[in-house]
């Protein structure tokens, strides 16, 4: 036998232990990590929860018990043609802020003989900004803009008896205000009335999950999660009716009343 044909037999000979070791360490390996993993499923499976969610709703409708009104009054400087000056411009705005604090002091004073607590009323700030005036045309051209200035301020009050809304309205008009930005109705206590929506909320969960358990067979455990889902939206709408004709009242002014939903999402875990 060659040298070569030797050494390759030899080499053979101490291969092969070594390949039958690792294929056997391998094995083992293999065999072991399947053990695990079979070991582990029912371990992971006793820890998936038994849960049961729920969501519900809860609408409710409460009278409203509070009024807010927001009134504008303003002045106009006699208008000029945009870009020229004028000295008595300063003179003008003086004149007619005078005429608009004297308005808004007189204001205040008939809503407070109209019952009205001083403390509810606030008066707002003074605005001053120019004006646009738009023209017609001339026979020859367009004519130039004009402009003036306008002073404004607004006064709004707080009413807690809404029974005196429609004296109140009168004594606005009465006064003169130049824009009435409607009435917007509310609740003293916003907060209880939140509480009432979410308490119906969460005892409609608890009927719904008590029911649904019961028609599956399963009893209820503890809860486990609470969520509020809907946050608290006013609905609140003005109905106006106009007094009759033949009638001495005045308007009857119809507040509605306010929807308050609450929304809640709820968990509780199932007993088996």
């Amino acid at each position: 036998m060659s040298r070569d044909a030797l050494f390759n037999r030899s080499a053979h000979s101490h291969a092969s232990p070594r390949r039958s070791r690792l294929a056997r360490h391998l094995g083992l390996g293999l065999a072991g990590m399947v053990a695990t993993v079979a070991l582990a499923t029912p371990a992971l499976a006793d820890k998936t929860p038994h849960q049961l969610h729920v969501q519900a709703n809860a609408t409710i409708d409460v009278a409203p018990d509070q009024a807010t009104l927001n009134a504008r009054l303003w002045e106009l400087t006699p208008a000029q043609v945009q870009g020229e000056e004028s000295s008595g411009d300063s003179d003008a705005i003086k004149t007619a802020r005078d005429r608009l604090e004297s308005r808004t002091g007189e204001l205040i004073r008939t809503l407070e003989s109209a019952g009205i607590d001083s403390q509810q009323i606030r008066a707002g700030s003074l605005s001053v900004r120019p004006d646009i005036v738009q023209t017609g045309s001339r026979g020859d051209g367009d004519s130039p803009s004009k402009v003036r200035t306008r002073i404004e301020r607004s006064v709004s009050l707080t009413l807690n008896d809404l029974d005196r809304l429609p004296r109140v309205l009168d004594a606005m008009t009465t006064a003169g205000v130049d824009s009435l930005d409607g009435v917007s109705y509310g609740l003293q206590d916003s907060n209880a009335a939140d509480d009432r929506a979410l308490k119906q909320a969460l005892e409609r969960a608890r009927q719904k999950a008590e029911m649904m358990a019961d028609t599956l067979n399963v009893d209820l455990g503890d809860v486990v999660n609470i969520e509020e889902t809907t946050a608290p939206r006013y609905q609140p709408q003005m109905m106006m009716r106009a007094a009759e004709a033949d009638s001495a009242s005045s308007a009857e002014y119809r507040s509605g009343e306010i929807s308050i939903d609450a929304g809640v999402s709820v968990t509780w875990e199932i007993d088996d």
